[in-house]
């Protein structure tokens, strides 16, 4: 397929997200997919959107009690705001972030992102999480990220679409190998250990479509953060996670199947 060719007689898990979340940058087909998996767990919406909410206090957390001036944010999906690089430029004018994605639908919507900030900095690199040295060698990243410096490694809500043969939590470590003491992991990690049934057919509608899921348990979900420090409460569902109370939702566990977590790199 040519370079930035957008596939849109297919669906694909990011423009699928876009839809159920409410946004407007996804296809018939993605909307056919969501749709089909609303039908299957009604609290599919609610679930995705308490995984943003997570991500958002965690990036606050990061920048104003941690002082994180840097972040790294792969697997960044289509631009929703507030995007990652919003709430950390909110919170720290003068941080700078770089998002990474393959999809080039995100690459086009991202270009917005791109102009300079009054302070800090946004970058946006096309790359495969899947070869951390494609995203650690770029010059994008190179020239926006300090390695003498603190980073902010943010994972949200794409390692269930990596497969075991992917081996996921090796690549997540190869990511944060490079960066210093003192950087921090912030990730989600979908799991069937709640609702496993409708979860489950929720999994097996986006199989069905070409994406097939690993969910992972709360052990399983623990060996990313093997060898860091967890930021507490630790590993809980994303709601659960230092809630804040500015949610407008009324959140049932019953209806939330994400583990959230933040943990810092120790010297």
């Amino acid at each position: 397929m040519p370079a930035g060719y957008i596939d849109t007689g297919h669906p694909h898990s990011a423009r699928i997200h876009d839809y159920i979340i409410g946004g407007k940058d996804h296809y018939p087909a993605d909307r056919e997919a969501g749709d089909a998996m609303v039908r299957e767990w009604p609290a599919l919406p609610v679930h995705m959107r308490a995984n943003r909410d997570f991500m958002n206090r965690a990036v606050r957390h990061l920048a104003e009690e941690a002082g994180l001036r840097q972040f790294l944010d792969v697997g960044s999906g289509i631009p929703t705001s507030p995007d990652i690089h919003e709430i950390a430029q909110s919170a720290a004018p003068g941080a700078r972030v770089v998002h990474v994605d393959n999809d080039p639908l995100v690459l086009a919507l991202s270009k917005s992102l791109l102009s300079p900030a009054a302070e800090g900095a946004t970058a946006y690199i096309e790359a495969d999480m899947g070869d951390p040295a494609s995203i650690l060698d770029s010059p994008a990243f190179r020239e926006t990220l300090d390695l003498d410096r603190p980073v902010a490694l943010t994972v949200i809500a794409i390692v269930h679409f990596m497969l075991d043969e992917h081996d996921a939590v090796g690549i997540v470590r190869g990511l944060l190998e490079p960066l210093p003491v003192g950087s921090y992991l912030a990730m989600s990690v979908g799991t069937a250990e709640f609702a496993p049934d409708e979860v489950g057919r929720v999994a097996r509608e986006y199989a069905a479509r070409g994406m097939p899921m690993r969910l992972r348990t709360h052990g399983e979900t623990a060996e990313f953060s093997t060898g860091l420090d967890l930021v507490e409460p630790g590993i809980v569902r994303v709601h659960k996670w230092r809630p804040d109370g500015t949610g407008t939702e009324v959140i049932r566990d019953e209806d939330i199947a994400m583990y959230g977590a933040v943990a810092r790199k120790p010297g």
